[in-house]
């Protein structure tokens, strides 16, 4: 099982009493996905202990390489929003020490030589800017990016949704930076390299969600990711599997507020 999942959880909805009511105990100014990502940053949160555990879980799980998990997908197809929220995102949540995620946001579309935007979507320009929008921000926000396009993708506008969810969850990354990137050619840079990849794939892909693992794909990967990516992962990884896999309790020093 994930423990920072709960850690994040447990301690960011933790209350005291005085007379009567309930009052929210301060966050600290990092999101709870990166409390365990540095001593200054578990000091600062107080997570400290906690994080230790975790880490030390992770370290014995990172002697086996992870299961490379790769979702080709477009911003605005409903298929890859479904996938994205309801199967990798909350597999990944719980799952994230023995696999990685890479987000290939192209999928459909089709590069051309003329008009104002060298991209063509299947859901037309909004998804083009979705796209383009997305792949900047994986660009920029590194090891905080997918939990952005999971807010961006499980919103009902994915593009409004964009500034809040980046702020959310990586507040070091000014929205300046995104528009930069959508507007000096960068982005169009990112997306040309993501045509690359789509175009490379072996098999050819036919559809989205186009999902690979450990760089291959097959029919019997992907009937089964779409109806218990969970299972799969937990299957795929070679190492020790973890709690989370087995079901198996892990004790660990109990903090309550």
């Amino acid at each position: 099982m994930k423990l920072l999942v709960h850690l994040s959880v447990f301690l960011l909805f933790c209350t005291h009493k005085s007379s009567g009511i309930s009052h929210p105990k301060p966050a600290c100014r990092y999101p709870p996905s990166q409390w365990c990502r540095s001593l200054e940053i578990a000091i600062e949160c107080k997570v400290q202990k906690q994080c230790m555990e975790v880490n030390a879980t992770r370290t014995l799980l990172q002697s086996v390489p992870p299961v490379s998990v790769t979702l080709y997908y477009e911003s605005l197809c409903p298929a890859c929003r479904v996938f994205i929220t309801q199967q990798l995102f909350p597999t990944w949540t719980m799952l994230q020490d023995i696999m990685t995620v890479t987000l290939v946001p192209y999928g459909n579309a089709k590069e051309i030589s003329s008009g104002n935007s060298p991209f063509t979507c299947q859901h037309g320009e909004p998804e083009c800017r979705g796209n383009l929008i997305e792949a900047c921000i994986i660009h920029l926000s590194k090891h905080s990016a997918f939990q952005i396009i999971y807010c961006m993708e499980s919103a009902a506008d994915v593009l409004g949704a964009a500034q809040s969810c980046l702020q959310l969850y990586a507040p070091s990354v000014s929205w300046s930076s995104v528009d930069s990137c959508l507007t000096t050619g960068l982005g169009y840079k990112l997306m040309h390299a993501n045509a690359a990849m789509t175009r490379a794939l072996n098999p050819p892909h036919t559809h989205v969600p186009w999902v690979t693992f450990n760089g291959e794909y097959s029919t019997d990967y992907e009937d089964k990711a779409m109806s218990s990516l969970f299972h799969l992962v937990c299957q795929l990884y070679k190492g020790p599997k973890p709690p989370a896999c087995t079901g198996a309790q892990v004790k660990l020093d109990r903090s309550f507020c």
